[in-house]
């Protein structure tokens, strides 16, 4: 309880004295002050978990001392001590975010049930704290697979931005898993009960994209037999995914800029407005700065997608997540097709690590399936099952000048996977999807 600080205010100095006696003999940390401006001053230099205020107190009353502390460290919990109870002070206390309300004479052992009450509450906090970090610091984020630095860092946007309605631009080379980043930020967001509708704005024709986001009304041009609601309608209430933003002619980039503005939209041939209550999420394979640069996109447009922004690596620049990604496909494709695939040997891991991977986590998938698929009768997938182009190493280097050793990487992932689970070494073979004996001898092996 020593990091547990308590702080208990009152302008008469017996009940300061009983009360750091009586908590002090309890094991809690308490310091006491007899102002309310000197316990702010206290409360500004170091932080307490619970301050214990008088309300009365001249020049400072616990009211004031309360929204001073709420201000400055809101995730503090104050109670408001008083011998002049009325419902109505009690309310207005709450009101500014008091915890609780105790009345003079003090009942000592009440003032204990409230402050174990508050630390079981903070322990609970703490530990659901601990859990969520070391969940996201596995292999694993709900559909996302990789455990690499930079897939940890956007495993914390997109914690922080599923919060919120923030708009967000993804920027990644093509099959890196963009519409997989923005559904997982649906997922987790209050909409996701709510459609999740993408758009590939680079597949539908300049013609025919306007009425497909905004909808028309009938007689709007030629084959617009009946009214249409649009994508941006349909995605009422839920998240809309405008992929290859890019490509959309600079025409409609300029009506889409309005729709942001004013979240309404006009359906073509219609000269009414409706509104659209979704959130927003863009994406492109392009550079943005050398797209608004080429006049390919308005910087206006950008700037207002772009609140957040998030880039996902491309497949190359994450190498030590190619051997979670490669088992997470050779399992999905066992579980669906109920192949006798189980296993990639050493050799043809060693490959799949050489590569280059120009197609990114979506080429990968391809390349699981395609071997899972001609290997009828096998139980592992060996170096000669894989496509000729890896074998050769393409750009990425030949087999015979490894770019990643496969027991260096081996080393290296579970030495992570060790580090994340403070060394439990059952824990750390869960992480990295194998049975603790395996995990024992590979350690002996490559550490």
């Amino acid at each position: 309880m020593d990091d547990f600080r308590i702080l208990f205010v009152d302008d008469e100095r017996e009940i300061l004295l009983v009360v750091k006696e009586y908590l002090a003999s309890h094991g809690y940390h308490v310091e006491v002050v007899d102002s309310g401006l000197r316990a702010l001053e206290l409360f500004k230099k170091k932080p307490y978990e619970i301050v214990f205020s008088d309300l009365i107190m001249p020049q400072f009353s616990g009211l004031d001392l309360l929204e001073a502390i709420k201000k400055h460290r809101p995730e503090t919990e104050v109670i408001i001590v008083t011998g002049y109870g009325t419902i109505d002070t009690a309310i207005k206390a709450l009101k500014l975010g008091s915890y609780d309300y105790l009345q003079k004479p003090l009942d000592l052992e009440r003032l204990r049930i409230v402050i174990e009450r508050i630390m079981d509450k903070r322990k609970l906090e703490r530990e659901n704290i601990l859990i969520k970090r070391r969940l996201k610091q596995r292999h694993k984020y709900h559909d996302i697979i990789g455990m690499s630095p930079t897939m940890q860092e956007i495993y914390d946007t997109i914690e922080r931005v599923s919060r919120n309605d923030f708009t967000v631009f993804i920027q990644g080379e093509s099959g890196t898993g963009k519409e997989l980043v923005a559904r997982v930020i649906h997922q987790n967001s209050k909409r996701k009960d709510k459609p999740f509708v993408p758009v590939n704005c680079g597949a539908i024709a300049e013609g025919v994209l306007e009425s497909e986001l905004f909808g028309h009304v009938k007689g709007a041009f030629s084959g617009a037999i009946r009214d249409t609601i649009g994508l941006f309608k349909a995605a009422s209430e839920g998240t809309i995914f405008l992929d290859e933003i890019v490509e959309v002619a600079p025409s409609l980039q300029v009506k889409l800029l309005r729709v942001l503005q004013e979240r309404k939209v006009r359906p073509v041939g219609d000269t009414k407005e409706m509104p659209v209550d979704l959130r927003v999420i863009a994406a492109s394979n392009r550079d943005p700065a050398r797209a608004i640069k080429e006049g390919l996109l308005r910087e206006d447009l950008f700037y207002r997608l772009n609140v957040v922004p998030i880039k996902v690596p491309p497949l190359r620049e994450r190498k030590e997540d190619i051997p979670f990604l490669a088992n997470h496909f050779l399992e999905s494709y066992y579980s669906v097709n109920g192949n006798h695939i189980v296993n990639i040997s050493p050799d043809a891991m060693d490959i799949l690590l050489n590569y280059h991977w120009p197609g990114n986590v979506r080429q990968l998938e391809n390349v699981i399936a395609r071997t899972v698929a001609l290997g009828v009768d096998k139980t592992e997938i060996t170096a000669d099952d894989l496509p000729g182009e890896l074998r050769k190493g393409g750009d990425g280097g030949s087999v015979g000048e490894p770019i990643y050793n496969l027991r260096k990487n081996e080393a290296v992932v579970i030495r992570r996977a060790l580090q994340k689970a403070h060394g439990n070494k059952v824990e750390a073979a869960k992480m990295l999807g194998i049975d603790a004996s395996t995990l024992y001898r590979k350690m002996k092996k490559c550490l």
